[in-house]
C-alpha cells in the first residue's frame, strides 16, 4: 500500500519530467532520423542509409576539415576562458582592493553589449596583431564573449569555499600561487568545468564570429552547413544538412553525458568539493 500511494503521489513528477523530455528530444530524434531518410534532391532518394553522410563527408574540403577548425576555435576559447577566470574570480573572491566592487560591475555590465556590435573593432584589432582569419584568433574573441558570465561564476564558486581551508594551506607553508594551485582548483572543479563546458558548447556552435572573421576553408562546421547546398536551382540539400546538425550535436550530447554531474554541481553547490 505504502508503495502503490508513493507512486500515485510521484505521478506528476513523472508525467512532467517525461513530457519534458519528450519536448527536448524529439527534435533530436527527428533530426537523426531524417539524416538516414530519403529526401529529394539529396544523395538519399530511395529507402533508408548513409548517403547523406557520404555527402557531408565529401562536401568542399571535407567535414573532418570543418570538424578540426571548429575543434581547434573550441579549444582555444575553453583554455583562455578557463585560465582568465579562474585567475579573475579568484582575485574578485579571495583579495580586497580599491574599486573591486565597481570593476566586477563594469564586467557584468559587458553582457549587456550585444557582442555583434563589438565584431567590427574586433576584426580591426585582430587585423593589427596578425590574427585576422584564423581560427585561434576566432577562439580568442569567442572567449571573450564568455568572460562576464565565468568570471561571475568563478567567483561565486571561490566564494563558496571556506576561508580556513586557504588559511590552513597558508599555515602549512603554501604560497599564493600553491595554495590556489594544490587547495582551491580542486575544491572549485566543478565550477571550472561548468564554466568550460558552456565556453566549448558556445564556442562550438557559434555561427555569427565565424562569419565575420573567417573565409574560405578555415570556416567551421556551423557556417560550412549554411553555405552547403546543391547546386541545381538553388535547391538546398537537407539531407546532408541534417546530417552535419547530427555531426555537429553528437559531441555536445556526448560531453553534456559525461559532465553533467560536475555541471550541476558547479550551479547547486558553488562547487566545494566534499
Amino acid at each position: 500500500m505504502k508503495n502503490f500511494s508513493r507512486v500515485v503521489g510521484r505521478t506528476p513528477y513523472y508525467v512532467v519530467t517525461g513530457g519534458l523530455a519528450i519536448l527536448f528530444l524529439y527534435p533530436l530524434i527527428w533530426t537523426a532520423v531524417s539524416s538516414v531518410s530519403p529526401q529529394p534532391g539529396s544523395a538519399q532518394v530511395d529507402g533508408y542509409g548513409f548517403g547523406n553522410y557520404v555527402t557531408l563527408a565529401h562536401y568542399q574540403a571535407g567535414v573532418l576539415t570543418y570538424l578540426g577548425n571548429s575543434l581547434v576555435i573550441s579549444v582555444t576559447a575553453v583554455v583562455v576562458t578557463v585560465l582568465t577566470a579562474l585567475l579573475g574570480g579568484y582575485a574578485f573572491a579571495k583579495f580586497a582592493f580599491p574599486g573591486k566592487d565597481a570593476l566586477f560591475l563594469l564586467t557584468l555590465a559587458i553582457l549587456m553589449v550585444p557582442y555583434a556590435t563589438l565584431l567590427i573593432p574586433l576584426l580591426i584589432w585582430l587585423k593589427q596583431i596578425g590574427l585576422n582569419n584564423t581560427l585561434v584568433g576566432t577562439g580568442l574573441v569567442l572567449a571573450v564573449f564568455q568572460l562576464p558570465f565565468a568570471i561571475f561564476m568563478m567567483r561565486i564558486s571561490f566564494e563558496s569555499v571556506p576561508r580556513e581551508l586557504e588559511e590552513a594551506a597558508l599555515v602549512d607553508g603554501c604560497g599564493t600561487v600553491s595554495a590556489l594551485r594544490r587547495v582551491l582548483v580542486p575544491a572549485v572543479k566543478p565550477g571550472l568545468i561548468t564554466v568550460g563546458l558552456f565556453a566549448f558548447l558556445a564556442a562550438w556552435n557559434d555561427f555569427m564570429v565565424p562569419l565575420y572573421l573567417l573565409g574560405g576553408d578555415n570556416q567551421p562546421l556551423p557556417l560550412a552547413l549554411v553555405n552547403m547546398r546543391q547546386q541545381v536551382m538553388g535547391v538546398i540539400d537537407y539531407g546532408a544538412t541534417q546530417a552535419g546538425v547530427v555531426v555537429l550535436t553528437v559531441p555536445c550530447v556526448l560531453l553534456f553525458l559525461v559532465l553533467q554531474r560536475h555541471y550541476v554541481n558547479g550551479f547547486m553547490s558553488g562547487a566545494l568539493k566534499g
